[in-house]
């Protein structure tokens, strides 16, 4: 009911920047909770960012500095904004959002994943 399309990932340099965009689409009547995610080959999916629909942010200690979260309620639109990337930051990148969808005449609430972006930082 609810697909979330990422885009911006690529190859960049270590120290470089990328900035990843997440847009919502579908029976949306809110959108409660956005976050990014990631997944290194042979490890957990971990949390980078979250956002509240109110503007409140949470970070992984290790990217608090570095990267920067910021949504579009308008738009249902996530980005994250990497900078000073390291070759550890090398992953899948998930997009996640949480929220209430209209289905008929019913209010549903919803959790949805992204299909991911391949972000890879070379040394």
């Amino acid at each position: 009911q609810v697909q979330l399309v990422e885009s911006g990932g690529g190859l960049v340099q270590a120290g470089g920047s990328l900035r990843l965009t997440c847009a919502a689409s579908g029976s949306i009547v809110t959108i409660n909770n956005m976050a990014w995610y990631r997944q290194a080959p042979g490890k957990q999916r971990e949390l980078v960012a979250a956002i509240t629909r109110g503007g409140n942010t949470n970070y992984a200690d290790s990217m608090k500095g570095r990267f920067a979260i910021a949504r579009d309620n308008a738009k249902n639109t996530v980005y994250l904004r990497m900078n000073a990337m390291k070759p550890e930051d090398t992953a899948v990148y998930y997009c996640n959002a949480q929220g209430r969808t209209l289905s008929g005449t019913y209010f549903r609430d919803f959790g949805s994943w992204g299909q991911g972006t391949q972000v890879t930082v070379s040394s």
